[in-house]
């Protein structure tokens, strides 16, 4: 039943050509008024919740008259193809964990930061509600319930962000964890076991974000952060990162990408049709997008379809 999502891992994998860059180009020499790609690339790392939303944006855009590819790639392939115009859209812009990666193009006039495609998002430490109701709220609480938790917090992968700044703490002795153990595993394998513990209505503490699907199918809390630890309520940014070429190439399309803001919940819900449910990706935007014409209506406000037409009209004859 559980996926390996570790939002943090990066898997490369093989990149395809495309030639959207090169029609946009021949497109552009004929004059504005018909400046359009006709095909899209996403570039999507392995994490799922930036591959049900490329999913989602992608069929708006094959419903809108457009044909797309999603290719898996690493980050550091996505953001090399979008300076070449071989990737058109990176929806996965993760900040402040990407930022080193991603202003110095955008300093360099190479991509567009676009918008925050999801706003609010955070990681941490988190604990199940009823430990939070019992009086567990901060980091600075754990010391004083060593012996509830048996002195221990369940991590992720060794070498992720998140687990290197836990045994950063420890090591400090910060927030009175200087005697606690960090257990580095699997993402499916914590959750697993925090899973079996939540069940017995055992005493946890855990490595927790979202999006994902934990904070659907778990009653959780995010632990407020002490000493300044860096391990609790971290807050992040996603955003959309598009080449610099975006808005001249196809106007329509570059406003599309800059309204297309997805409520945090919303994408919880995705993330746990497509890994917790293992529900494909495209059925679980497809079912979606049927439901929830409203909000894409607010996406598409002003935009128009290939054929002129509007792109939300489009989108409702399709589904």
């Amino acid at each position: 039943m559980y996926q390996r999502d570790n939002i943090l891992s990066l898997l490369p994998t093989s990149a395809l050509p495309k030639t959207a860059g090169l029609a946009a180009a021949l497109l552009l020499s004929a004059g504005p008024a018909i400046a359009s790609l006709d095909d899209v690339s996403f570039g999507v790392p392995p994490w799922p919740g930036v591959t049900v939303k490329s999913e989602v944006a992608a069929q708006l855009m094959e419903a809108m008259g457009y044909d797309t590819r999603q290719s898996g790639l690493a980050v550091s392939v996505i953001l090399e193809g979008l300076t070449r115009n071989d990737v058109d859209v990176y929806l996965g812009g993760w900040y402040p964990v990407q930022t080193e990666m991603v202003e110095p193009l955008v300093a360099d006039g190479k991509v567009e930061k676009l918008v925050s495609n999801i706003q609010g998002a955070t990681s941490g430490l988190v604990v199940p509600q009823y430990v939070y109701d019992a009086g567990v709220t901060s980091v600075a609480d754990l010391q004083a319930n060593r012996g509830r938790f048996d002195g221990e917090i369940q991590g992720i992968e060794a070498g992720t962000g998140i687990n290197t700044a836990i045994l950063e703490a420890i090591e400090a002795d910060l927030a009175g964890l200087g005697d606690w153990n960090l257990r580095e595993s699997s993402t499916a394998a914590m959750l697993a076991q925090a899973e079996q513990k939540m069940a017995n209505e055992e005493w946890v503490t855990f490595v927790g974000w979202e999006p994902h699907w934990m904070n659907v199918s778990f009653d959780l809390a995010y632990l407020d952060d002490a000493d300044d630890a860096g391990i609790a309520k971290i807050e992040s940014t996603v955003w959309t990162i598009v080449p610099a070429s975006l808005a001249q190439e196809d106007p329509q399309l570059h406003r599309f990408l800059s309204q297309f803001v997805v409520d945090i919940e919303d994408q919880n819900t995705w993330v746990h049709g497509y890994s917790y449910e293992e529900r494909p990706a495209d059925e679980v935007a497809g079912e979606w997008i049927e439901g929830n014409l409203d909000v894409v209506a607010e996406w598409l406000d002003g935009v128009e379809a290939r054929d002129g037409t509007h792109a939300i009209e489009a989108v409702r004859a399709a589904y």
